[in-house]
């Protein structure tokens, strides 16, 4: 395959994971809020893609997904929403593309979800204090820590269990 033709596919493969990230996010935000978990606490379904986007398709991929993750944020539900999902959203996609490069193995989906979900949790952590000018909201990680591990193990058996569908659409694309 030419190499032109090859960045047109890895284009065209990249927006429709985009997109299945977008709908995966608006689902996520019909869900009622559950009176157990941290407040704003999202499952992260979403990550699912970005973290397929990571594995199979590389960096760039899945820094594009969590940038547009972000720009819907920041154009639906405003600023915070948007300065949180972007700083989570970029540290975990980097997170994601190295631990799939590079201790794929070892961890795998699993693993390696549980500790996207932590990194994207200290992006947010990091962001709020930033936002707020106050350290104070560190004493929200453990809370979110919970969350995350448990949230990310979700994720990374969803992402399993949901892999030979995605490599079945990945196929049309090369």
């Amino acid at each position: 395959m030419s190499m032109k033709k090859n960045i047109v596919y890895r284009t065209a493969l990249t927006a429709i994971l985009c997109a299945l990230a977008l709908a995966l996010s608006f689902l996520e935000s019909l869900l009622p809020p559950m009176p157990f978990l941290p407040p704003g606490a999202k499952p992260g379904f979403s990550n699912i893609i970005t973290m397929f986007a990571a594995g199979n398709i590389g960096f760039s991929a899945a820094m594009t997904v969590a940038l547009v993750k972000g720009g819907f944020a920041f154009v639906t539900r405003g600023f915070t929403a948007g300065i949180m999902s972007l700083s989570g959203g970029i540290l975990s996609a980097a997170a994601m593309y190295l631990l799939m490069r590079f201790a794929k193995n070892r961890l795998g989906f699993i693993g390696i979800s549980v500790i996207s979900a932590l990194c994207h949790n200290i992006g947010q952590l990091f962001a709020a204090v930033f936002i707020t000018g106050t350290a104070s909201i560190m004493l929200y990680a453990p809370a979110l820590a919970v969350f995350g591990v448990a949230t990310g193990a979700v994720t990374g058996v969803i992402l399993r269990a949901v892999m030979p569908a995605l490599e079945k659409m990945k196929k049309h694309f090369y």
